[in-house]
């Protein structure tokens, strides 16, 4: 309008035509709403269905897999994309603390054509490689030929395929069995199995489980779908491991033979205690089974066998595992007395097999359902092998009882117990003499433990001591435990920041390395660092530096560190580090954004405000459309996740897409990570307890207004809001409880009532038993005060969350005469506004309620 009028001023033509169409121009928006920047149009829904494909591959020297070399474990390979189609291929000494390419490009590209007769570019060769030990030379595979080439004459020559190094033409085989990383590109991965055996086929997660994907036969080939970085395991009929891969997105095929090295198991494990369960003993002399709900003992040498409980019954069962002592003198079994397991049905009402629906039932317990009752039995030699059931005062009403296992003298055992309502949460001993019960770890907070994020158990038998988790000092952290007495011997860890996650334990060294957050003053306190401490809390050594979140992955004997570390606003720079000091040895790469920021694209822009306290820092990142105008003025858009088991901003380098293909459409959007989200102070998190309704809205609506006072493009008279699951129930909950501040919501599949939801996820933050906050909170009840522009969608098939909850509240809504649209997906399960039409439609909503104009997608 200054622009206008300024034109107005200094033209002399047609004055009064102009000023007329000024005065139009400032009563428009109040007549026909902010239509005048014409969003919706279908080159907007092109650029955001068409985001990834517009972006996607343009941030260079960032991602690589390190092919490690020789016994001694201090050299490694690697190759690293520097441009669209070009690659780099690097050799790193971390003794000499050096990093040089692998060879002379040019010189072996110009070889090569020579000695394939093909056309081949120095830049754009993709190739595998395979050191000698010796380092003098290198091995790969080219259009189907081996090579060798000399480092040191600098000559290539072609090799006899017959003593060509076996796995030359493949992923390097692992020397220890690796777990996967975090999702790099998808990629397949061939496993060629030139064995006479069948091999069966095991996907590693991130915390060293096993997931089976089939097998491979002998002398055939099995391709799969994966990541790269993703570790792949392969195991004999005996559960022997053969070989071991890491997914790379250059290398499809991972070969096995008889040359294959067999890989170690890994000394670093991610600790969640160890529960040992055997039917035989460990002196291989007795073999437990269970039949009719009873146990049964066998004399294995020569086959006696003996019913030792006669009382189990279909409703009150013996079964399950069997934890041996380590000297056979004992084992534990559970006695469970069971309850009726809740149903939900769902009706299938398009199968693509049959014109008639199909009723589907499965098990679902929700809050406040009876839950089966666990209690362990000791069976001992020393009393005939009579059943000897524990007193179970200090245990009463489980939840669950876990990390059953036998202490090494094999005169006691001892287990977790998580109460009902997750406010007392126990180490309780058991001994093994007299079967009596003992505490010796007790938490008991005024809120809750946060026993499924914030758990960790370490029993250090030959000390007497355990490694304990537990945030009784208001932060996350680390004990020292004596286990004969209960008490602390010492904080491992302490300070106001917090442990996020425990790496590796050695306990011969009494070390430990942590992944932790908010230990670096003036970093963004949800960042990960790496950092190593004794057992008794001194020493405490950074192991990671560098202002943005790192991820990192060791050597596979520990002794280096590849420290990769980024920003929303920032690729990721990659630091070669010693292991055990965290001294950098050399920089590797820094990633490299020019060809993504020459498409427009701009990273998100990261915010801190206070919260509603006006003195706690709250997170969030604000996303602008690529085809941003900073004269113009658009609506803001909040994307909402406020699931108290995590937090939830990005803070890694990455496009964003859910961000930025709902801000294309000509929104500014925002996410925030408000109180009672997790990974801050136990107070920070406390806010969530019986408080889900909560959400974090008074931190988001004032770190909303804070961000719109100098960035006056944020237009918050249009406000919206969106999520799914839990951030469905917040989106709506938002209309409800802030409907003076948010305009419109989509809700899709949310958990809308916490009584209707899973039993775990609900009961650990709104507590046991049901009270009338539970009501007091749901959507259902207060469904009445919805103001605003209000959409659900929600899969008919979803088995995460009842899609009752939604219909639940449809039904009240229709009772309170409160206009609102609904989407129902056929044939999808939970998060049914992931699908493209759900997106389109929910696009269409935002456009219509916050821009005040017809889509026009097509």
């Amino acid at each position: 309008m200054e622009r206008l009028l300024r034109r107005i001023q200094t033209s002399p033509i047609n004055f009064r035509w102009i000023l007329s169409f000024a005065v139009l121009m400032v009563f428009a928006p109040a007549v026909y709403g902010p239509t005048a920047y014409a969003q919706g149009t279908k080159e907007d829904y092109e650029r955001s269905k068409n985001y990834y494909r517009r972006h996607q591959d343009k941030v260079y020297r960032i991602r690589f897999e390190p092919n490690w070399i020789g016994d001694a474990q201090d050299k490694f390979s690697y190759r690293i994309q520097t441009a669209s189609g070009a690659y780099e291929y690097v050799f790193v000494d971390a003794k000499s603390r050096t990093r040089e390419f692998a060879f002379d490009h040019e010189l072996l590209a110009k070889q090569l054509a020579e000695l394939s007769g093909k056309s081949v570019r120095s830049k754009t060769m993709s190739l595998n490689l395979s050191f000698a030990d010796s380092l003098e030379s290198v091995r790969f595979r080219f259009a189907g030929s081996d090579y060798e080439f000399d480092r040191g004459e600098q000559k290539l020559s072609k090799v006899d395929q017959s003593i060509s190094r076996a796995g030359a033409e493949g992923l390097t085989p692992q020397s220890l069995i690796a777990r996967s990383r975090d999702n790099g590109s998808r990629t397949p991965i061939r496993f060629d199995n030139r064995l006479d055996e069948t091999l069966s086929i095991y996907w590693v997660t991130r915390d060293g489980n096993y997931q089976s994907y089939g097998e491979v036969a002998g002398g055939k080939n099995e391709t799969l779908s994966t990541y790269s970085g993703h570790a792949w395991l392969l195991r004999n009929r005996s559960g022997e491991p053969i070989a071991s891969f890491v997914a790379s997105e250059d290398v499809e095929q991972a070969v096995i033979d008889e040359k294959t090295p067999k890989p170690k198991r890994s000394f670093r494990n991610r600790y969640r205690g160890r529960g040992r369960s055997n039917l035989v003993s460990p002196d291989d002399k007795w073999r437990v089974s269970f039949e009719f709900s009873n146990v049964r003992l066998t004399n294995i040498q020569d086959e006696s066998t003996r019913l030792l409980t006669d009382t189990g019954t279909d409703r009150d069962s013996y079964g399950g595992r069997v934890w041996w002592a380590p000297d056979s003198s004992a084992f534990v079994v559970m006695q469970t007395k069971q309850e009726d397991q809740r149903e939900v049905r769902i009706v299938d009402s398009s199968p693509d097999d049959s014109v008639h629906p199909r009723l589907i039932s499965f098990s679902y317990t929700k809050p406040g359902d009876e839950l089966d009752q666990p209690r362990p039995v000791l069976f001992a030699a020393k009393n005939d092998w009579e059943p000897q059931v524990i007193e179970n005062e200090r245990f009463s009403n489980p939840f669950a009882i876990r990390e059953l296992d036998w202490h090494q003298d094999s005169k006691s055992f001892s287990f977790l117990y998580n109460q009902r309502g997750h406010q007392v949460y126990r180490l309780i001993r058991v001994d093994a003499q007299t079967a009596t019960p003992s505490v010796i770890i007790d938490e008991s907070p005024e809120t809750f433990v946060c026993y499924s994020q914030k758990s960790f158990l370490k029993r250090l038998d030959d000390t007497n001591e355990a490694i304990w988790m537990s945030e009784r000092s208001g932060w996350n952290h680390l004990y020292l435990i004596d286990t004969e007495t209960g008490s602390i011997k010492n904080p491992i860890t302490s300070g106001e920041w917090v442990v996020r996650e425990v790496e590796r334990v050695d306990t011969d060294a009494r070390q430990i390395w942590l992944s932790v957050s908010g230990i670096e003053p003036g970093q963004d306190p949800y960042y990960l660092h790496l950092i190593r401490i004794n057992f008794d809390g001194t020493d405490l050594v950074r192991l990671t530096e560098g202002d943005g979140t790192h991820r990192w992955r060791f050597s596979p004997d520990n002794r280096y560190l590849i420290d990769s570390y980024s920003r929303v606003d920032m690729p990721a720079v990659t630091i070669l580090r010693d292991a055990n000091t965290g001294e950098q040895l050399v920089e590797l790469e820094r990633g490299n954004m020019d060809a993504l920021l020459e498409t427009g694209w701009q990273p998100p822009e990261r915010f801190v405000a206070k919260g509603r306290d006006g003195e706690t820092d709250i997170y969030g990142v604000i996303v602008r459309p690529t085809h941003f105008d900073p004269d113009k003025t658009y609506p803001v858009l909040e994307a909402i996740y406020a699931g108290p088991h995590s937090a939830f901003v990005p803070k890694s380098f990455g496009l964003q897409g859910s961000l930025y293909e709902m801000a294309e459409l000509g929104f500014i959007v925002v996410k925030i990570d408000g109180m009672g989200t997790s990974h801050r102070s136990k107070a920070f998190h406390d806010v969530c307890w019986k408080n889900l309704g909560d959400s974090g809205f008074p931190d988001r609506i004032a770190w909303i207004k804070a961000a719109s006072e100098d960035r006056p493009e944020m237009d918050l008279s249009r406000v919206g809001i969106w999520g799914g699951s839990a951030g469905g129930q917040s989106a709506m909950r938002a209309l409800i409880a802030h409907g003076d501040f948010y305009h419109a919501a989509v809700a899709d599949c949310g958990c809308h009532d916490n009584r209707v939801d899973k039993i775990w996820w609900n009961e650990q933050w709104m507590g046991w038993p049901i009270g009338p906050h539970y009501a007091e909170q749901s959507n259902v009840t207060q469904a009445h005060k919805v103001q605003g522009d209000l959409m659900l969608i929600w899969g008919e098939l979803d088995r995460n969350v009842d899609p009752a909850s939604t219909m639940q509240v449809i039904d009240a809504l229709v009772k309170a005469n409160v206009d609102f649209e609904q989407l129902v997906m056929p044939g999808q399960g939970h998060g049914a506004a992931g699908h493209p039409y759900a997106k389109r439609r929910q696009a269409d909503f935002f456009i219509r309620k916050l821009w005040n104009r017809e889509p026009r997608s097509e």
